[in-house]
């Protein structure tokens, strides 16, 4: 049993080392731009903007192939910081600024038709066939998918209700230097 162990432990540490050498010998450089603006990105992976994720995005938008404007759930804020990051213009007029939003199942109207979790990126809604659905509200990104196949119009997006656990403090922006 001890020659087992001990066996087992050399061979687990020198395949470890083998496999740390490997991933620093084969590594491959990322775009450090494209790093950056996924940084910006809000991380949802929803794919509101057309791209499977925030990594494809953010590749397309240091790429160039894609708008500033392409992220939905950030707002003004995120196209603000990666106009800046990326030195572009952007147009501000098509964004629209808006408040965290959650999607709600409206329980007395629900058939159970099953199509709104089939269409749903992250998992966030939970039910059967001809039961009753619920939103986890930690999982669910807004991304409106489930509202747009409802039939009965049972699910729709409402502002995250404010909370001990959602509600921060709206600091002001510093504006210049103190005088």
């Amino acid at each position: 049993m001890i020659a087992a162990l001990t066996s087992l432990t050399i061979l687990g540490v020198v395949l470890g080392l083998i496999l740390g050498v490997a991933a620093r010998v084969f590594r491959v450089e990322g775009n450090k731009l494209a790093e950056e603006v996924l940084g910006i990105l809000p991380g949802s992976q929803c794919g509101q903007c057309g791209f499977p994720g925030c990594a494809g995005a953010a590749q397309a938008l240091a790429e160039g192939r894609a708008p500033v404007t392409l992220c939905p759930p950030g707002g003004r804020a995120v196209v603000l910081a990666l106009a800046a990051k990326l030195g572009k213009d952007a147009d501000m007029a098509d964004v629209k600024e808006s408040v965290p939003m959650i999607a709600e199942v409206k329980e007395e109207i629900c058939i159970g038709c099953t199509r709104c979790f089939k269409v749903c990126p992250t998992d966030a809604i939970m039910g059967a066939a001809q039961q009753i659905h619920s939103v986890f509200r930690e999982a669910c990104t807004a991304c409106g998918k489930c509202e747009e196949v409802c039939p009965t119009e049972s699910i729709k997006l409402q502002p995250i209700p404010v909370t001990l656990q959602s509600w921060y403090w709206h600091k002001p922006l510093a504006t210049g230097s103190a005088a």
